[in-house]
């Protein structure tokens, strides 16, 4: 038999990980979208006969709330993106272009929003914008954003939790610039305006279309904000609604799939239109020799601009932690709260609704975590170091997910317990005995546990941070390194071990700690898949805290706060460990 050689060998293997990675995302990740979109058009008759029709679109598409709620869906992502621009550009041309007083330091505050999702942060804005909160209070005005201003208060919300994206990718697009186009359109006379919109807004396009995809499509999608200022008339809370309904309807079904559909559209008009390829540079500074200096009232400008920005960003964060110490009723129509109390956070801990949630939130994000950081290695290798056919479709779908609406995913995977393999395979367990393992194959029913749907839903959503971590990693290491080590006799896989895996180590960490806190903090996910109180992840627990009458609204604000905290010490880590290519994990 004639013996296999060592380059065959390796391509094998290769390609075994790469069908092997290809038919889990088949299943993982298309698969529920497609089940999703099928569902819209399947129709059941008495006879259990199967036909496909466009008749559940029709009445999607026929009823006045539903186009209500698309067109509300639409201007509060168009208007959260454009703000969110608004907010973060000035301040990436200070921080890439200027020298000012700590600026190490503004740098990481303007990151704080990440640390609280704006599920979160509503209850806090509640507190601090509502009627009788502390903005009227301080300013003796009227305005409401749990009344007239509630559209408002969502987009408020949203922009201050979502800006960071945009100016993590327009800080590292600036910084990539080459300052000699700046220079010479200075000696031809162009003045600061001219030059900003000629040459250096078209050259950082690409960035800040890859940040505002990101922003448009998460704020497009938020079902979170929206559930909390309770403004029901968004297409996302409508298809929440909707699942109680899910197994007489398809009009969910054909909501979302109007949703994802839409979100596809604006993505491919606005890559069309707005992220066409960015000019060549020549040559490329580095950020420190391109910063100049400013004069005293340009300091004064950044300086207030990133003051400005962080204290109206960290509004949500005081108003959710002065909640969590609030005694009930004891902070209405005053600035601050008049009596104060740490009982709520002693409940968070010892309510077994509460203590059960974050136990459960740890060990699914755990669990999220140690998979995408097997996962999110293999495919960044595959990618980067290896020439196989199909490696950039493989790419490509691990970074579906960021362009797949979080809502789309999590409903695809609550159809998959319905419809498909899955009841097939639950059903074929029970008739052998084993209704044990069956029941984690099910979301609804008598006695289901959606942990291994919510831990794989958990890392497919958050795969493309580890997979763009792992990759940023492995291009700046030189592929000699691990080449040197096969001549001297090691394994392939002992080269990647001692060498390769070492060298992308901090990568790795990062990756995995973002997977982590924003596993943690997943909202569509567990608001729709967790239906028991016994399997309630930390969101859906504060989302049900909410609604309880009395100390509700406070055990679920101290239950952010400890979300808070997790998630500052994770994105902190990861910030210092990747730096500026932060930014690049937040593209599609």
């Amino acid at each position: 038999m004639p013996r296999v050689s060592y380059r065959t060998s390796r391509l094998l293997w290769q390609y075994g990980l790469l069908s092997l990675c290809l038919l889990l995302l088949a299943m993982f990740l298309l698969m529920p979208i497609a089940l999703t979109v099928r569902g819209g058009f399947v129709e059941t008759n008495d006879a259990g006969e199967t036909s496909y029709t466009l008749r559940h679109f029709a009445l999607v598409l026929a009823d006045p709330l539903f186009r209500e709620g698309l067109f509300n869906t639409f201007m509060i992502a168009v208007w959260t993106t454009l703000l969110s621009i608004v907010i973060s550009l000035p301040l990436a041309v200070f921080s890439a272009r200027y020298k000012l007083p700590g600026k190490r330091i503004w740098n990481s505050l303007v990151l704080i929003p990440l640390i609280l999702p704006p599920f979160v942060g509503a209850i806090g804005m509640r507190a601090v914008m509502g009627r009788e909160g502390m903005l009227n209070t301080l300013l003796g005005t009227d305005f409401d954003v749990l009344g007239e201003g509630r559209v408002i208060g969502v987009i408020i919300v949203e922009a201050l939790h979502l800006y960071p994206i945009i100016y993590l990718n327009a800080v590292a697009a600036l910084a990539n610039l080459d300052p000699a186009l700046d220079e010479a359109a200075e000696n031809l006379g162009a003045g600061p305006w001219k030059r900003f919109f000629r040459i250096t807004l078209p050259l950082i396009r690409p960035g800040l279309f890859a940040g505002s995809t990101i922003v448009f499509i998460w704020s497009f999608t938020e079902l979170g904000t929206p559930l909390m200022f309770e403004y029901t008339r968004v297409t996302p809370v409508q298809i929440f609604l909707g699942l109680k309904e899910i197994e007489a309807s398809a009009e969910p079904y054909a909501l979302t799939a109007i949703l994802l559909a839409a979100a596809v559209a604006i993505y491919i008009v606005g890559k069309v239109v707005f992220g066409r390829r960015g000019h060549a540079m020549y040559s490329k500074a580095s950020r420190s020799a391109g910063e100049k200096d400013l004069p005293l009232w340009g300091k004064l400008l950044g300086t207030l601009l990133f003051a400005g920005v962080t204290l109206a960003a960290v509004l949500p964060h005081i108003g959710v932690v002065l909640t969590s110490i609030t005694q009930p009723g004891q902070w209405y129509g005053t600035l601050l709260p008049t009596h104060f109390t740490t009982d709520h956070f002693e409940t968070a801990l010892s309510d077994p609704v509460a203590a059960g949630s974050i136990r459960n939130s740890l060990i699914l994000s755990v669990a999220a975590m140690l998979f995408n950081i097997v996962a999110g290695v293999v495919v960044a290798y595959l990618v980067v170091r290896t020439k196989v056919r199909g490696r950039n479709l493989l790419d490509a779908l691990c970074m579906l997910p960021l362009a797949v609406p979080g809502l789309v995913m999590a409903f695809g995977y609550f159809a998959m317990t319905l419809t498909g393999p899955l009841p097939w395979l639950a059903q074929r367990l029970e008739e052998s005995g084993l209704s044990g393992a069956a029941r984690y194959l099910q979301v609804v029913g008598t006695d289901p546990n959606p942990f291994l749907i919510l831990a794989i839903a958990y890392s497919v959503r958050r795969l493309p941070y580890i997979v763009r971590s792992a990759s940023a990693g492995l291009e700046q290491t030189s592929e000699e390194l691990e080449e040197a080590a096969v001549n001297l006799g090691a394994t392939r896989m002992k080269a990647i071990r001692k060498v390769v895996l070492p060298l992308v180590l901090a990568n790795v960490i990062a990756g995995g700690l973002l997977v982590f806190s924003f596993s943690m903090l997943e909202v569509s996910d567990s608001l729709i898949l967790a239906q028991q109180t016994k399997h309630y992840p930390i969101t859906k627990a504060i989302f049900e805290f909410w609604n309880r009458l009395g100390d509700g609204a406070y055990v679920a604000s101290a239950m952010g706060v400890w979300g808070m905290g997790l998630l500052a010490v994770t994105l902190v880590g990861a910030s210092v460990l990747m730096g500026k290519k932060l930014g690049s994990i937040f593209r599609a």
